[in-house]
């Protein structure tokens, strides 16, 4: 609970009060504080009879909200229905989608921006960086529940919500049509287009294994990175996968690389530090491990081939990301003040340079994991 002065004032709370009203059939909302910190959507805990979480879809992002939420409750169904049937042996929630008055999955206000609610998962916390081995095992094995619960739901039944997401190589288009029209360049920006430079030729080996048919299109969460991965404070076991905004037809390697960027970077990626940033191996190891715990059956033999590739591209995507929107006036992603995705672009391109030097130490951890867990390479050796 806030204090009084840090509560925001009646004027500010009431419109959020009206609209978390439209989610809860009886009894009075007691207090609304924002939660978590994501880059994209207003996100708000309720205090109420039945706590639960407020979410505003930012439509600049997301142009087609409805999707948003159609491909949400597809899963959410799939997934209570999977579990009904087949639980895993630990406690593991699924958020429900909570509906207003008139059944609707989400809420319109008036300036047109679509509200939702959901559940409210209790007993948790989230985490930015890797807390210890253990921690790192059970951010990999929330990544493989999740691919093992979407498994099975047909990529065609879900709509692609953000056209070109995880497309390295339309990034990549959009900064060269970008670059010309930034003003003089700083020394730290003219690293990030060195690298850049240095490493464009690169950007598209996913999406050709794709075309080529060697990594098949899934449904995938879009966003796996370790503070979207919900710890039980009791058990210390991870227990959700939450912000499921980004689910869509996709490649799982695009979650893979997400999940290890996010995890083996002890630093974080919001350090002011960028120079000193590195790819842990050894968590890397451990996530993978427990990744392929829950998700190493489905996998292809091939597709571990490109594990690699996938941890190095996403960071690598990342930064471009990041840049291009410090270049282009900060459009996309939330800052909290000057130069900060300038910043985050520094960090995700030295994280990226740290994976293309140990190159040889990552492909030797997957290479292992892939014996122990690769079925089709246990049965053929």
């Amino acid at each position: 609970m806030l204090s009084e002065a840090e509560r925001p004032n009646a004027l500010a709370q009431q419109p959020l009060v009206h609209i978390a009203q439209q989610f809860i059939s009886h009894g009075p909302v007691m207090d609304i504080h924002p939660l978590g910190s994501g880059n994209i959507n207003d996100t708000y805990l309720v205090e109420a009879e039945q706590p639960f979480v407020l979410q505003r879809i930012n439509a600049e992002v997301f142009s087609q909200p409805r999707q948003v939420m159609d491909n949400l409750c597809q899963f959410v169904s799939h997934a209570h229905q999977r579990l009904s049937t087949t639980p895993f042996n630990r406690r593991w929630e699924v958020p429900t989608v909570l509906r207003t008055e008139d059944n609707q999955h989400h809420w319109i206000d008036r300036q047109g921006q679509l509200w939702r609610g959901l559940s409210f998962v209790p007993h948790t916390t989230t985490f930015n960086t890797i807390q210890d081995l253990h921690h790192a095992m059970e951010v990999g094995a929330a990544l493989g529940c999740f691919h093992n619960l979407l498994s099975d739901l047909p990529s065609a039944h879900l709509a692609d919500t953000l056209p070109g997401f995880h497309i390295t190589p339309n990034y990549l288009r959009q900064y060269d049509a970008i670059l010309p029209q930034a003003a003089t360049l700083a020394p730290d920006e003219h690293h990030c287009c060195t690298l850049i430079a240095h490493h464009r030729n690169r950007v598209a080996i996913l999406e050709n294994a794709k075309a080529a048919g060697h990594l098949p299109l899934r449904a995938i969460h879009g966003d796996p990175k370790i503070n979207n991965i919900l710890i039980d404070t009791n058990t210390q076991q991870a227990v959700s996968l939450i912000d499921l905004d980004t689910i869509k037809p996709g490649l799982v390697h695009y979650d893979i690389g997400d999940c290890l960027r996010s995890s083996c970077n002890p630093l974080g990626e919001e350090t002011q530090h960028w120079q000193a940033v590195t790819f842990d191996v050894s968590t890397c190891a451990a996530v993978l491990r427990g990744y392929l715990s829950s998700a190493g059956a489905f996998l292809k033999a091939v597709e571990y081939d490109y594990i690699y590739d996938a941890i190095w591209l996403i960071s690598f995507e990342l930064g471009l990301r990041f840049f291009s929107d410090h270049l282009a006036g900060n459009r996309y992603f939330k800052t909290q003040r000057p130069g900060h995705n300038l910043q985050r672009a520094l960090v995700q391109f030295q994280l990226a340079e740290s994976i293309h030097l140990q190159k040889l130490s990552i492909q030797a951890v997957i290479d292992q994991l892939k014996t122990e867990y690769c079925t089709e390479v246990r049965c053929t050796t």
